[in-house]
């Protein structure tokens, strides 16, 4: 499993290893730094190692592959979208490769609802992709690329998640409902840069560890070469809508909106495959529940503001961080340390 110390990786190896799989790690380490609380029992034997530099030979005995760890997010793609598509695009591809060529039966890879871009109406697994950013159009050429590569021996299974949320020990705030949550907590005011009109559907972590779980518990014949959106179409909300939520479960907090025309991606999402094919799925969290997650967690370490605003829990801020500080050379590869 690649990414296992990120914001989704460190939940879904816990998952995976409660589950009885038996799981090795690989993560580069760039977000190290970002541990918020301490809420994992288990965690795997992790290499650190780029995804870029993954080859067959340490693959060899694996069954599966899940594959997370790419740069994410959207600002990162603008940041650097170059070294976006070397590793998101051809880095994911090249592992799917290496993972064919060691034997490796299963792969199953982390897309996302964000290759829909801006799409009138519910779109579902049929609908034509629209990616407006450098990270969703990386999203899409993967699996595209890694379909191709389906055969009697290689089962690629695509997962498209909805915008996660939730408290994970590897915080992440730099997605939409966690971020409106820090900043209930933090400054007791929620100001949206725009109307809050366009649509978003929404994922607790621990449901997408859940998805994972089961397409791998799967029978291979249901799942292989398949397209899965992964959320509820209950946890459908307007950006405006999650807003509301969240100042509502942090007492006090103000809400104000702002230019409709700053943000024109919108999408309503379809979930009803991946319960048909995965019998039994479905989501165990809203947005409330999830804020109301958050709030307790706050609470219980008494986050502080710096907390929610370093580097620790944003990617784009922790990237920045590594490259200004030449930690990591221009394709963000470690560089030596100093002597």
């Amino acid at each position: 499993m690649t990414g296992t110390e990120g914001y989704l990786g460190c939940l879904t190896a816990q998952e995976l290893m409660r589950a009885g799989h038996d799981v090795v790690g690989v993560d580069t380490g760039f977000y190290k730094h970002g541990w918020l609380y301490p809420g994992l029992d288990l965690t795997p034997e992790t290499l650190t190692l780029d995804i870029r530099r993954l080859e067959p030979r340490h693959l060899e005995g694996v069954e599966a592959v899940v594959h997370m760890a790419e740069l994410s997010n959207d600002p990162i793609g603008d940041l650097i979208g170059d070294i976006t598509y070397d590793i998101n695009h051809h880095g994911s591809v090249r592992l799917a490769e290496a993972a064919r060529t060691a034997g490796v039966r299963r792969f199953v890879y982390m897309s996302s609802c964000s290759v829909y871009g801006v799409a009138e109406g519910t779109v579902d697994e049929s609908s034509p992709v629209d990616p407006q950013t450098a990270y969703a159009r990386c999203k899409a050429l993967v699996e595209r690329d890694v379909g191709a590569l389906a055969g009697d021996d290689f089962s690629p299974t695509f997962l498209r998640n909805a915008t996660a949320f939730g408290a994970s020990p590897r915080m992440r705030f730099d997605i939409v409902l966690n971020n409106l949550s820090g900043l209930a907590w933090t400054v007791n005011k929620i100001a949206m840069t725009s109307d809050g009109t366009p649509w978003r559907p929404l994922v607790h972590a621990l449901d997408i560890a859940k998805a994972i779980r089961m397409t791998l518990a799967s029978p291979r014949e249901r799942v292989h070469g398949e397209i899965f959106n992964v959320g509820s179409e209950s946890n459908n909300y307007r950006v405006r809508d999650i807003a509301e939520i969240v100042a509502g479960e942090f007492p006090g907090c103000q809400v104000t909106f702002g230019d409709p025309s700053a943000d024109n991606r919108s999408y309503r999402v379809a979930f009803d495959r991946i319960r048909e094919v995965l019998p039994g799925y479905d989501t165990d969290w809203d947005a409330r529940a999830g804020a109301a997650q958050l709030r307790r967690i706050f609470e219980a370490i008494d986050m502080e503001e710096s907390t929610f605003t370093g580097r620790g829990h944003t990617r784009l801020k922790q990237i920045e961080y590594l490259m200004r500080t030449k930690q990591v050379d221009a394709e963000l590869f470690w560089t030596a340390p100093a002597r």
